[in-house]
């Protein structure tokens, strides 16, 4: 099972991936984590080069270096995980593409989906889960992580990431069977239950088919 996790920056994936996964693990299953990009060795140089505020990226040359982790990231750890029945959650997957270099860079979406199906051969999560949060919440918490200096990404201004917002709203009503959008700016423990809920659901279904 391929579970992605989707939002802007400060919606809180990273919380959220956590709290699943040890939910999952507590219930006998074995998890993997991952992030994009990264993962693997060649996706996490890639990501250093996304994320460096010393480079001026063109979105073109932006997505094909997301496209590149990706690929590595699915042939080499995503998909011999699941064909050994590991749990695979990620922190953001395809859909980031389309939100943040389609909506958001303002790229032809349907191009950048046909670099997702390349790059992940036609690879689709089982559930994705839309971590929605206000612009002003979402900024508010990046500014109070101690420590931290923005990076490229996250310096890309207010109206960018309102339409990367608006981009993953628009990908979730277009694919409601896949997708359950969830508000992030309640607890963190609600929002756990409000995922939990989701894939007790989702596993249901699964041991039904079975």
């Amino acid at each position: 099972m391929l579970i992605t996790f989707e939002g802007i920056d400060g919606s809180g994936k990273s919380t959220q991936i956590a709290m699943l996964a040890q939910w999952l693990g507590g219930r006998g299953a074995t998890v993997l984590t991952l992030r994009e990009p990264g993962g693997t060795t060649f996706s996490e140089a890639v990501r250093s080069v996304l994320l460096s505020t010393k480079h001026e990226i063109h979105p073109r040359a932006e997505l094909l270096l997301f496209e590149a982790a990706r690929a590595q990231l699915v042939e080499t750890v995503i998909r011999p995980a699941l064909g050994r029945n590991i749990i695979v959650i990620c922190d953001r997957f395809a859909d980031s593409s389309t939100a943040y270099q389609g909506y958001g860079r303002g790229l032809s979406v349907s191009d950048v989906e046909n670099c997702n199906f390349m790059a992940t051969g036609g690879l689709k999560p089982d559930i994705t889960f839309f971590l929605d949060i206000p612009i002003e919440t979402a900024f508010e918490r990046a500014a109070g992580r101690n420590g931290s200096t923005a990076d490229r990404m996250e310096q890309s201004g207010r109206d960018f990431f309102e339409r990367v917002r608006e981009g993953y709203t628009l990908i979730a009503t277009t694919e409601k069977e896949r997708f359950r959008i969830i508000r992030a700016d309640s607890t963190p423990q609600k929002v756990h239950e409000a995922v939990c809920s989701e894939i007790s659901e989702l596993i249901a279904q699964y041991t039904a088919k079975a």
